[in-house]
Order: structure tokens, then sequence, then C-alpha cells
């Protein structure tokens, strides 16, 4: 049974412009629902640092995605998740769809806060994303040719956006997913040195992975000017995430879309044919 069922029913999508937002704003739109975009550049504005946007971008809204900037391990993270949550019930909104990460005690918390507000819910708890190497802080890595990270040997499932937007459609638009924790991975257990492998079998030109020290890797990602969020996030995944406490894969995406999860290695051949690897050297 679809959720979404007339003109009048509006999904606000937070985060609209991002890897996962854009899409799941993108497939929405394409099956005919209404949508509105939560961003500061979208008008109305939301702005996750400025409670007062909030209240004009939920006017008239049934469901919310709901994606937190830079990531649900910020401090702040669950105060703003519980403000937006109960001001969501005030104003009429029947479903939450939340994009949470794997092993993050943190968000976890979120989860929790979500779970108890008094409204539909899902949880879509996600693994690294394919797209970090195509979309976020690693492309131009992949296009130096090689990728410098504390990483170890650690592995890890990483999981397409793709998937991700695919099932947070159908928990906005089907009723079969209320009360559902889906844990989404990709299919395979990988380490960086096997994610540069598949790059370089899928551009044609070698990637390498280099192991390097922890406290080496924040320094220079702060010294390239990146904000100070971000560098926050990095410091805590590499640090605290990406320690073997997610080495193992889930069948989220096999439970709520019934079928397997995208390869990374289809993946990097389908983003290789894009061109946005390529490089003019």
């Amino acid at each position: 049974m679809n959720f979404l069922r007339n003109k009048k029913d509006l999904t606000l999508v937070l985060g609209g412009s991002g890897k996962t937002g854009r899409r799941v704003a993108e497939r929405l739109a394409a099956k005919g629902h209404e949508v509105r975009i939560g961003s500061r550049s979208a008008v109305p504005p939301f702005d996750w640092d400025n409670e007062k946007s909030w209240d004009a971008c939920l006017k008239g809204v049934t469901a919310a995605y709901i994606t937190y900037a830079p990531d649900l391990a910020m401090p702040g993270a669950q105060d703003a998740i519980r403000a937006f949550a109960d001001l969501a019930r005030r104003r009429g909104v029947q479903r939450l769809v939340l994009l949470s990460g794997r092993g993050e005690e943190e968000a976890q918390a979120c989860e929790r806060i979500v779970q108890n507000a008094g409204l539909e819910w899902t949880i879509v708890r996600a693994s690294w994303f394919n797209q970090n190497f195509s979309e976020g802080a690693f492309i131009d890595m992949v296009l130096g040719g090689a990728i410098t990270l504390p990483a170890g040997d650690q592995v890890e499932p990483f999981v397409d956006v793709d998937d991700i937007a695919d099932v947070a459609v159908a928990a906005l638009t089907e009723d079969n997913h209320n009360g559902q924790i889906y844990e989404v991975t990709g299919p395979r257990l990988m380490s960086i040195a096997d994610v540069a492998a598949d790059l370089s079998r899928a551009m044609g030109r070698e990637v390498t992975y280099a192991d390097v020290p922890h406290d080496a890797f924040v320094s220079e990602v702060a010294n390239s000017g990146a904000p100070k969020d971000v560098v926050w996030m990095l410091d805590y995944l590499f640090s605290t995430v990406l320690d073997g406490r997610n080495a193992h894969l889930c069948d989220g995406v096999q439970r709520a879309l019934g079928r397997p999860p995208k390869d990374f290695a289809d993946y990097a051949r389908d983003v290789a044919a894009t061109g946005v690897w390529r490089t003019t050297a």
C-alpha cells in the first residue's frame, strides 16, 4: 500500500542536494510525488544551525527524509534531531525516515529519538558509501592515482548510494517498512587496497593505496582548508568506527527491496564510463 497517495502529500528531503538526498528527491519526483528540498540554498531554506528556519520547511509536509550533516555522531546532533522530530510531530508530519551510520553509538542514540517520536519511522543504517570515491572526500585521491588513508588492512562493506536511495524511497512511500531498521551494506567486505584494485581495473590505470599514520592524515586534512566539522568527522570515523566493528555484511537492501546490493566493482565500472575520473595528464 502506498503512503503518498495524492497531491496534498508532501515529502521534505533534508540534504536534498547531497549524495543520498538528491537521489531520493529525484526518485520521488519521478514517481509523481511532491517534494520539498531542505537545504540552505532552497526556498524556503533549511539550516540545521537555525531552528527558526525549520517551521516554514515543515508546513504541509506529511513525510520527511532526515540526513544530518556532516554526521549524526557530531556534538549537538541528538539535540537537533530531538527538536526536529518534536516540531515535525506538532506540524502534522506522519512519517520519518532517518539515514544513520553503522557502529556509531551517537547515531544509534539519534535513532532512538526518531523511534520514540510518536510517528511512523524507518531507520536506514548505512555503511561507508561507494560514492565517497567519486563524489566525496576521496575523489581527489583517486584522480591523483594514490589513496592515502589511515585504514590499515581493515575491511568495510561499502554500500552504493543508489541502493540507499532506493531503500529510503520505499520507506517513504510504502507502508510495510514502518518500524524497520535496515542496515544496508554492499555484498563484499573490502579493504582500501581492494578498493584501489577495483578502481584500477575500472579506470584502466593504476590507483595505489598507502596506509598513513592517523595523526598525519588528520593534520593534512586540516591544513587543506577543510571545514572543522569535516576534519572532526574524518578523525572520528578513522579512529573509532573503522576498527573492525562493522566488518560484517548485512541484508538490509535485500530485505527492503527484494534484490541484492550493488557490488563495488560494478559501481566503479559504471562511474568510470561517465568520465568522472578521467584526467588530462
